[in-house]
């Protein structure tokens, strides 16, 4: 099993404005585009703007449909002791940009954001 990233698809609209595309997933395409090889080690999803947005209430509940999160693979052990994810329905994942892309970097031997 991979790890499962879902990103928001860009060009979307929202309440007849746009298109608009999410800021926040933006950087971790940004990690893709740069490392493409990630493509073959997770699973990419886009999921549309409007909610309820299925595969995320399936996998982590109703609570849990922002835009990005990376659904970490099940038994994987994380390279980055320090970094604790977050649990819902017995999943762990990462809800923040930042920690995703610093998750992207560790898991995954790739360079480090100079933030």
């Amino acid at each position: 099993m991979k790890d499962k990233l879902y990103l928001l698809r860009p060009g979307f609209t929202n309440a007849g404005m746009g298109p608009f595309y999410c800021s926040d997933s933006a950087p971790v395409e940004g990690m893709l585009s740069f490392f493409p090889k990630l493509r073959e080690l997770i699973d990419v999803h886009y999921l549309e703007f409007p909610r309820p947005r299925q595969a995320l209430v399936k996998a982590l509940g109703d609570q849990y449909q922002s835009l990005p999160v990376l659904i970490l693979a099940e038994g994987l052990t994380l390279k980055d002791k320090e970094l604790e994810p977050s649990r819902a329905n017995g999943a762990r994942f990462l809800a923040d940009e930042k920690r995703i892309r610093h998750y992207l970097s560790t898991q995954y031997d790739l360079p480090q954001a100079s933030e």
